[in-house]
């Protein structure tokens, strides 16, 4: 026998906005939710951060660039206020991500979130999400993001690509795999938390710790795809590692390329696959079966060392 969903309202459980539900959603494991929901990496800076004579509820960032997020909750129908709270927060900490939690929104709310996303490009994203909560039967409620506005990236690649010459063809086909991998790893990966895709070579996701992350690459020029730990400024965790170099790689099942990088703050431990033809979307599949298994090795033998 079945359960019956039953909608509980959200005053019930987080009776003042400030010290209820911001303090619920500011820890790690709720912003997680939220992370998963919408494909970015949320790290939280801190609550109630100021700028000028205003305070944002949540200023964030995303966990492997450091680009900041603004975070504005309004427990209630959708106002002006609060849609030009969320656009001076945004302006004032540069974020690329503005979030707008609510309990409903008005239409005409909605359009002009839809229009923003629609009018501006990559530099920023604009999400609007309904907060719920449900339960069943006599069960404890259970948070639901519901997304009412987002992104439309492929709208957004294909506007940039007729406006600036460094975003090709090139770059669509990078979207479209990232796209279709993203899709493949939620569906195949209960480890691995896919991102919002981006139309560029590279694509990360996170390993659960700040100091470095896994990065997925293509290269169509060379016809290769590969793996790698991307440590972006910390030499001495790389050399580390390297002093682990035979437990790491009996753990992993294969041998990996270590690359100090000398001349750079970044240092990298790959695993490349060549001769794969990018050009034919028929081996998609095959590179995200790859992507997978090499990215769960890494998220489950890295982090023993760090």
């Amino acid at each position: 026998m079945l359960g019956k969903l039953k909608k509980v309202e959200i005053r019930e459980i987080w009776k003042n906005e400030a010290t209820d539900f911001t303090r619920w959603l500011a820890k790690e494991e709720n912003l997680a939710l939220l992370s998963d929901e919408i494909g970015i990496d949320i790290k939280l800076i801190k609550t109630e951060a100021n700028i000028g004579n205003f305070t944002a509820d949540i200023l964030a960032e995303e966990e492997n660039t450091g680009r900041k997020i603004i975070i504005e909750n309004q427990l209630e129908m959708t106002n002006h206020d609060h849609l030009g709270k969320l656009i001076t927060y945004g302006s004032g900490f540069d974020a690329f991500a503005l979030i707008w939690i609510f309990k409903d929104i008005r239409e005409e709310h909605r359009k002009a979130l839809d229009w923003l996303n629609e009018k501006t490009n990559n530099d920023l994203n604009i999400f609007a999400i309904k907060m719920e909560l449900w339960k069943i039967g006599d069960s404890q409620p259970a948070p639901k993001f519901q997304i009412i506005s987002s992104p439309n990236d492929w709208a957004k690649a294909v506007k940039q690509s007729s406006q600036e010459e460094n975003l090709t063809e090139t770059n669509l086909m990078q979207l479209n795999f990232w796209n279709e991998c993203s899709l493949y790893l939620r569906q195949n990966s209960n480890k691995l938390k896919p991102r919002k895709p981006r139309p560029q070579h590279w694509y990360d996701l996170s390993i659960g710790f700040s100091q470095a992350y896994i990065t997925l690459v293509i290269s169509i020029q060379n016809n290769s795809i590969r793996t790698e730990l991307y440590i972006p400024k910390n030499k001495d965790l790389f050399f580390k590692l390297v002093e682990k170099k035979e437990n790491i790689e009996n753990e992993l099942g294969f041998n990996l390329e270590w690359m100090e990088l000398p001349n750079a703050k970044a240092s990298r431990i790959k695993i490349e696959k060549k001769n794969v033809m990018l050009s034919n979307e028929d081996i998609y599949e095959v590179c995200f079966k790859w992507f997978k298994e090499k990215a769960e090795k890494f998220y489950d033998v890295f982090p023993k060392y760090f």
